[in-house]
């Protein structure tokens, strides 16, 4: 079943009800629904931590943790895929949602040559690509997200009948089901 899955990968819960940087959630972290491993908590999970994964914002885990309590999705799994993007991975992905967002608001994308590394220089390159910058990971955080989510779906969906055919094949090997493993036991 995809719950042996995830629950390999899973961190323990006392662990994580006991971090430090989670303690300001308080009894929230008790409430059972936030650990099942079910197909609507994991998808539900998926959804807004690949979503947030792609919010050019500091604290994303914190985003993450508080859209699972909203959402009563697996808070673990919620945490866990914010580092989809991390330090190696934020460059190309941010440039990437810039240039969607650059295109999509029909911004024109210029390497500036002269920039210093002083705090007027780069308060005035931020505020130039701010907004293509917003625009393009939202976009591509909710389209990645919706994907996941049905992708979830669909997989523990195809899973648990793929383990449900396989067990029923079993058993007319052995004799004792029906004799077509098409069709449901009488």
């Amino acid at each position: 079943m995809p719950r042996k899955f995830f629950k390999k990968y899973m961190p323990d819960q006392h662990l994580l009800r006991s971090h430090r940087s989670l303690r300001w959630l308080g009894t929230h972290l008790h409430d059972p629904n936030l650990w099942h491993l079910t197909r609507k908590s994991v998808s539900r999970a998926f959804l807004v931590g690949v979503f947030c994964a792609f919010l050019p914002i500091p604290g994303q885990m914190i985003v993450a943790a508080a859209l699972a309590l909203l959402c009563t999705s697996n808070l673990a799994i919620s945490i866990g895929l914010v580092w989809l993007t991390n330090p190696l991975t934020m460059p190309p992905v941010f440039y990437t949602t810039y240039r969607l967002g650059a295109w999509i608001l029909g911004t024109h994308v210029s390497v500036n040559e002269s920039f210093q590394w002083d705090l007027s220089s780069l308060q005035s390159e931020l505020a130039a690509i701010w907004w293509p910058l917003l625009l393009g990971s939202l976009l591509t955080g909710i389209v990645l997200a919706v994907v996941s989510y049905f992708a979830i779906q669909g997989f523990w969906i195809w899973h648990v009948n793929h383990s449900w055919r396989m067990r029923r094949l079993k058993r007319v090997q052995k004799g004792n089901g029906p004799q077509d493993p098409g069709k449901p036991a009488p």
